[in-house]
């Protein structure tokens, strides 16, 4: 598991400061390093809606 340093949010909310980002990653090609990242213990995943990337869904 990766060591998580935490960044607390103005909500409060705590997020993991490493995190997988998925900007410019084609449609066809962005669930296989998601579900990757995921397995290694990844736990902040940026898909932001603006990347127009998060139509496929996978199972991990």
């Amino acid at each position: 598991m990766m060591t998580e340093k935490m960044i607390t949010l103005n909500n409060g909310v705590e997020i993991p400061q490493l995190a997988l980002g998925t900007w410019i990653v084609d449609d066809n090609k962005v669930a296989e390093p998601v579900k990757t990242a995921i397995r290694l213990g990844y736990r902040h995943v940026d898909t932001a809606q603006a990347y127009a990337n998060e139509v496929i869904c996978c199972e991990v």
